[in-house]
């Protein structure tokens, strides 16, 4: 769908803004992530998140604290793997480790924006 002239207008305006402004870009170069959560991650903090609450549930039902204690000690590691993005080290597996690398999407657009560059100028 293409876009109307005041959208053309509204866009040319935001890139050229951007080219100015180089510590913007380089910021949002610097804070773009180069992933997710990993699903393997949440998958097993859930699963351990969901061991705590029944070690959990059967020391306070049967009024032993440390097992209790257990049961919630397992809660919070569940939580910090389910929510961390390499505890496994997998996301990280087959990268080179000389600085981060950016998905192929990312640097299609990458490639097209600079292309886009050098044809106006």
């Amino acid at each position: 769908m293409p876009l109307s002239e005041h959208e053309q207008h509204l866009l040319e305006q935001l890139e050229k803004q951007l080219h100015e402004d180089h510590k913007f870009a380089s910021s949002m170069k610097s804070n773009a992530s180069p992933g997710g959560f990993s699903t393997r991650n949440i998958a097993i903090g859930a699963l351990v998140g969901v061991i705590g609450i029944v070690v959990l549930l059967v020391g306070v039902s049967n009024q032993w604290i440390p097992l209790g204690v257990l049961g919630f000690a397992l809660m919070c590691v569940g939580v910090y793997v389910a929510f961390s993005k390499s505890v496994f080290g997998r996301a990280g597996k087959g990268r080179p480790k000389n600085g981060p690398q950016k998905s192929s999407f990312m640097s299609d657009l990458e490639s097209k924006w600079e292309a886009r560059h050098r044809d106006e100028h």
